[in-house]
């Protein structure tokens, strides 16, 4: 796929939030999410003191990524690992801190572009969904073998998917004749499942599932849980982290994580707050930040955007 065609989700606001910890010498960024390396590679470009290390799941994201961030040379180092592996990563490398960390929690372009990846609806392809395809279980499989119930959660979970008895019934019904290989017969599935009423609104009725599928596929929330934390506790004081999210779930997680962070955790009343109860982050966006309408305007994927920043201002008093 042409580069040409992917445009990095905010990356102007992005940049200009990392900015005061990144502009220093020596400083070193973590992009928890390489993909096509568009935040990466103007990261590199805005920040030329500083030195990239960049974590993707996605084997061929590293490949695409790695001829583009090639004439960085030295500067850019690139891992194969989910970024919930960070403080392995910054472990093996020596780095004990960093000063900034960047998640862009979309699915990358390519995995939407590639038709046989099987993340897209609106074309068919095998039910992949498998973010690494070296290892795990496909969305095919989960499909296929999991009990009805689970199911259900899932797509109630992840996917908000109002109605997810309908769709999982037909899904158990259908499975029994035929087990599931190809997108196109899960989409008119969930097409002729679904009420009128349910069609008239948000965009493609199979979306919730399909965000659902890949979650689970993924396990995206779960791995995110142990993530921000650990990117939190890598940041150096001074340190700043931006996070672009996608869905409410993801968004959440984070608007908690950071919350927490920017919170006392002293008990009330007290006149002077000891050291250790003292807050250890400093949030920088008011609430979630919202791509402008020009973004959206070039880039319909920035649309669901979610962007949180915060800055590391204690260290953790042990």
């Amino acid at each position: 796929m042409s580069q040409s065609r992917h445009v990095p989700v905010m990356l102007q606001r992005c940049l200009d939030l990392l900015a005061p910890a990144l502009e220093r010498p020596g400083a070193v960024v973590v992009d928890c999410t390489l993909g096509l390396g568009g935040h990466s590679e103007a990261l590199l470009r805005r920040f030329p003191e500083a030195r990239l290390v960049a974590l993707d799941r996605d084997k061929e994201a590293l490949r695409l990524s790695g001829e583009r961030l090639a004439p960085f040379g030295e500067r850019a180092t690139l891992v194969h690992a989910v970024y919930d592996e960070l403080p392995d990563v910054l472990d093996r490398l020596g780095l004990p801190h960093v000063q900034g960390v960047l998640f862009d929690l979309g699915v990358s372009s390519m995995q939407l572009d590639e038709a046989d990846r099987g993340f897209a609806y609106a074309q068919d392809a095998p039910l992949d969904m498998r973010m690494d395809q070296t290892t795990g279980i496909s969305a095919a499989e989960v499909l296929n073998t999991y009990p009805p119930g689970e199911l259900v959660r899932i797509l109630r979970a992840y996917g908000e998917e109002k109605q997810a008895k309908r769709i999982v019934s037909a899904i158990v019904r259908e499975r029994a004749k035929e087990p599931f290989t190809t997108s196109a017969r899960l989409v008119e599935l969930i097409r002729d499942a679904l009420p009128q009423a349910a069609k008239r609104t948000g965009g493609n009725p199979a979306k919730r599932t399909f965000q659902a599928l890949r979650i689970e596929v993924n396990g995206e929330l779960s791995v995110l849980e142990r993530a921000i934390p650990a990117a939190v506790k890598a940041l150096d004081v001074g340190g700043r982290i931006a996070v672009l999210s996608y869905h409410s779930l993801e968004d959440r997680l984070v608007k908690q994580v950071f919350a927490a962070g920017a919170a006392t955790t002293a008990p009330p009343g007290l006149p002077v707050v000891p050291e250790h109860h003292q807050p250890r982050l400093k949030l920088l966006t008011r609430g979630a930040e919202l791509p402008t309408e020009e973004e959206i305007a070039e880039n319909r994927r920035a649309a669901p955007a979610r962007l949180r920043g915060a800055q590391r201002i204690r260290e953790d008093v042990v």
